[in-house]
């Protein structure tokens, strides 16, 4: 099979590149590595992707977890009160189950994330600032660990980002955090 592009005639790679062509190449090159540059350096140093580790996990398996998490911890009017550093949540449609929690600022939780039945989201932010949040994708049979510490006291709302179902609108929970 045949190109429909016509080759150029003659030896047109031992011709000389203009030099308007060479500076072009030369600041696309030099804008890539700077921008290679940075994204590795901001990945690195950055502070701002998430961390954890990640476990295979029946759903089942989970539930567990999440059932005798929810029997040790107190309950008060804003939530629950974690019995230790772990906090368990599980995604189901259209709902937080172990949400609506009461951590303290200063302490840095194990926020165990799982989900029930299909891909869900995670997105976590203060109630009085939008632009301030973590993102997340919680998938059926893996729980993710993810350390967290909390600053400011405030409600931070979660919310799911993942389609889900018919539901998915009216699906989030809220951490209350508390002066530790």
């Amino acid at each position: 099979m045949t190109s429909p592009i016509k080759p150029p005639d003659g030896n047109w790679w031992d011709q000389p590149v203009n030099r308007r062509e060479s500076i072009w190449l030369g600041l696309g090159v030099g804008w890539s590595l700077i921008l290679f540059g940075w994204m590795s350096a901001w990945t690195r140093v950055g502070d701002q992707n998430p961390i954890g580790e990640t476990f295979r996990i029946d759903a089942e398996d989970y539930r567990e977890k999440l059932t005798d998490y929810k029997d040790r911890a107190t309950e008060t009017d804003d939530g629950l009160v974690p019995p230790d550093r772990d906090v368990y949540l599980q995604a189901m449609r259209f709902q937080w189950d172990g949400a609506p929690v009461v951590l303290e600022t200063g302490t840095e939780y194990d926020i165990h994330l799982n989900s029930f039945d299909v891909q869900h989201g995670f997105s976590l932010r203060p109630e009085d600032a939008l632009s301030k949040q973590i993102n997340l994708q919680v998938l059926p049979g893996y729980e993710w660990v993810v350390p967290m510490t909390f600053d400011e006291p405030g409600t931070y709302h979660i919310i799911c980002n993942e389609f889900c179902g018919q539901g998915h609108r009216s699906m989030h929970g809220t951490i209350v955090v508390e002066e530790g």
